[in-house]
């Protein structure tokens, strides 16, 4: 219940000044899709007393809610800053900022013909399991599967095993650079069985545009020191643009275990 969560300094009085926490979700805070654990949310609570503490996923608030919050506990109330869909939907403290919509910048003619273009392609992919749910439309991004995002957590075992041989994802990737570069798209393979598609900049770093707005308004606090842990790090990973940004310190991490290691050993939680 909220009523029972641990009081939190205000964010301008953190003992350790200027300095947020920023966390992608699978991989780094959970296991892919699946709930954080007790020791992590724990881990969190303990960050949360000494800095200010955020999580920034390219998935929707309610699959992060599923993976982070509990029954009684909204997920925006469990971290002082929330980043959805990179940033495309934000709150700070519960409260939503401003938001921006992917069809909108893309427009509804080049989103269909993208996505005609995807469901071809992957009608005529040969990979051992499909599943369903393909392609997820966002607010901020669309979200491609050449399983299906309907797969279980087995099945996404195996295809991220049969990916890591096989390209599946890099090869589909580098055909619609090809095919839709021109539109000023991103495509990022993230988590275990899927990519993102979205506009040049809203990337990860999409989130850095709040937290610059937010130090501008009264009473803001500048983050001059901005951590970011992350799992898919490499270039062409969706954490690489916001892991190798000049505004962030970046955490390369294997997993949540890791992550626990390394907050352990920068911040004694």
């Amino acid at each position: 219940m909220a009523a029972s969560a641990p009081p939190y300094p205000p964010l301008e009085d953190r003992p350790i000044k200027n300095t947020i926490c920023l966390f992608d979700v699978d991989g780094t805070l959970t296991p892919a899709r699946l709930h954080a654990s007790p020791e992590i949310l724990a881990t969190l609570q303990a960050l949360r007393q000494k800095v200010a503490i955020g999580f920034v996923g390219g998935s929707d608030l309610v699959k992060q809610q599923e993976q982070l919050g509990t029954g009684e506990r909204a997920v925006t109330s469990m971290f002082d800053f929330s980043f959805s869909e990179n940033g495309l939907t934000a709150y700070k403290l519960g409260q939503q900022l401003p938001s921006n919509s992917f069809i909108a910048w893309l427009g509804e003619d080049a989103y269909k013909g993208m996505v005609n273009w995807i469901l071809h392609y992957v009608a005529d992919l040969d990979i051992p399991v499909k599943r369903g749910t393909f392609v997820e439309f966002r607010n901020g991004m669309v979200n491609v599967s050449p399983i299906g995002r309907n797969a279980s957590t087995k099945e996404r075992q195996e295809f991220e095993d049969y990916d890591k041989v096989h390209k599946v994802r890099e090869i589909m990737v580098g055909k619609l650079r090809e095919k839709f570069g021109h539109l000023g798209l991103t495509f990022a393979i993230g988590g275990q069985i899927s990519f993102d598609v979205f506009p040049n900049g809203w990337d990860k770093t999409y989130c850095l545009k709040h937290l610059e707005d937010e130090a501008e308004k009264p009473g803001g606090i500048a983050y001059t020191t901005i951590h970011f842990f992350g799992d898919k790090t490499y270039e062409g990973g969706n954490d690489w643009e916001i892991y190798s940004d000049p505004r962030t310190v970046g955490h390369s991490v294997t997993g949540p275990e890791d992550t626990l290691k390394q907050l352990k050993e920068l911040f004694g939680v």
